[in-house]
C-alpha cells in the first residue's frame, strides 16, 4: 500500500505540472496567434476541442482519478480498530511534566522560555540539550534552574531533541514534552494540551490560526502553506473510507507537544537508525516522529496553539531559496517512503 500511495503522489505531482503547462502553452499560443487564428475562422475553444494532446492529458487524468477511488475503496476498514484507534478515556490523575528545550545560541530567549515553563502546574522538570553554543546559552540555562545537557560538538537540533527526549524516560514524568527555545511558544498553552491527553497518545500545536499568531512572526507565507500542504498530504497517507483518516493534520513544522510517557517509550528507539545516535529524517524529524507515532497505532490531536515573534536572530532568516525548497523535499520523501 505505501508503494501504491507512492506512485500515485508522485504521478498526482507529474499530471499537475503537465496540465499546467498545458494550460500556460495554449494561452501563450493564443496571445501569440490569437489575431491569425480569428482570421482563419478558429477559435480558441475550437483549438481546444481539437486538441490531440489534451485528450490524452484527460485520459492520463481520468485514469488517475480511477485508480486514486481504487486506493480509497480499500481504505474502508484501515485503522478502524476500537481498541486502537477511537474514542478511550484515560484520566491522567497526577501530571507530571518534562519540558525538552534544544537550544543553539539562544543567550537572549532561554531564560525567559525555562521559567515560563518551570512556573507552570504540573511541570517538574525541564531539561535544555545545548547543541554546543558559543554565546552564555549553557550559563542563563543553568542560572534559570534547568537541568543542561551540553554536547561537544554541533550536532544538529533533531539529535539534540531525540537526546532529550530519551533523557526525560530517565525522570518520573508522565508527560513528555517538547519546545522551541526562541520563545515564539507560550508556556500557558499547556493547560489546555494536557486535558486531551485523556483520550490519545499526543497532543500537537498548531500555528495555523492567525487570531492566535503575533504579526511579524518567523512563519512566512510560504512556510504557512508548505506546512499545510505537506500535512494534508500526511493525511491523505492514512486516509479511510469513513473518517477521513486516523489523524487530523494543518501543520508539520510545529514542534510544540506533549506526550504520555508510555507511548514515547514504545517508539523513542525507533527515531535514530540502528545501532547510532543518528536521528531519522533530519531536519524532518517532527513530522518523522509524529508518523512514528501513526504508523505504531498512537493516537494524535492537534489544538490550536499561541505563536509568537521569537526572541533574538532567526535561525531561518537569509535562508536561500533554494535551501528552502530542498528541505521541503526532505519532508515530502519521508511522507512518501515512512
Amino acid at each position: 500500500m505505501k508503494k501504491f500511495f507512492f506512485s500515485m503522489t508522485i504521478s498526482f505531482l507529474i499530471l499537475l505540472v503537465i496540465n499546467i503547462t498545458w494550460v500556460f502553452v495554449n494561452i501563450y499560443m493564443f496571445v501569440v496567434h490569437g489575431i491569425e487564428s480569428i482570421i482563419s475562422g478558429q477559435t480558441l475553444i475550437e483549438n481546444i476541442y481539437y486538441s490531440i494532446y489534451l485528450r490524452w492529458i484527460l485520459l492520463a487524468d481520468l485514469i488517475w482519478l480511477i485508480s486514486w477511488f481504487v486506493f480509497i475503496l480499500q481504505r474502508k476498514s484501515y485503522k478502524t480498530n476500537s481498541d486502537l484507534h477511537y474514542l478511550q478515556f484515560e484520566k491522567i490523575e497526577k501530571p507530571k511534566i518534562c519540558i525538552i528545550i534544544p537550544t543553539y545560541n539562544e543567550e537572549l530567549s532561554i531564560e525567559k522560555v525555562v521559567k515560563d515553563f518551570i512556573n507552570q502546574e504540573y511541570v517538574e522538570h525541564v531539561i535544555v540539550v545545548d547543541n554546543n553554543s558559543s554565546d552564555r546559552t549553557v550559563e542563563i540555562a543553568k542560572d534559570s534552574n534547568a537541568k543542561v545537557i551540553t554536547k561537544n560538538e554541533n550536532k544538529g537540533y533533531s539529535h539534540s531533541l531525540v537526546l532529550g527526549l530519551k533523557e526525560a524516560i530517565k525522570t518520573d514524568a508522565n508527560i513528555i514534552g517538547t519546545v522551541e527555545a526562541d520563545g515564539t511558544f507560550n508556556a500557558y498553552d499547556l493547560q489546555k494540551m494536557i486535558p486531551y491527553l485523556d483520550n490519545c497518545d499526543m497532543v500537537i500545536g498548531t500555528r495555523q490560526n492567525q487570531v492566535m499568531t503575533e504579526k511579524g512572526n518567523q512563519n512566512s507565507g510560504f512556510f504557512v502553506w508548505a506546512n499545510f500542504i505537506l500535512a494534508k498530504l500526511i493525511q491523505m497517507k492514512y486516509v479511510s473510507l469513513e473518517h477521513m483518516g486516523i489523524v487530523n493534520l494543518t501543520d508539520v513544522g510545529c514542534v510544540y507537544r506533549i506526550m504520555k510517557r508510555e507511548s514515547l517509550e514504545k517508539i523513542v528507539d525507533k527515531l535514530t537508525h540502528n545501532g547510532t545516535d543518528q536521528p531519522i529524517g533530519g531536519v524532518g524529524i517532527g513530522l518523522y516522529f509524529t508518523m512514528q507515532c501513526i504508523e505504531n497505532d498512537q493516537k494524535i490531536i492537534e489544538i490550536p496553539v499561541t505563536f509568537k515573534k521569537r526572541i533574538g536572530k532567526s535561525k531561518i532568516s537569509g535562508v536561500s531559496t533554494g535551501k528552502t525548497i530542498r528541505v521541503g523535499l526532505n519532508f515530502l520523501w519521508l511522507i512518501l517512503t515512512v
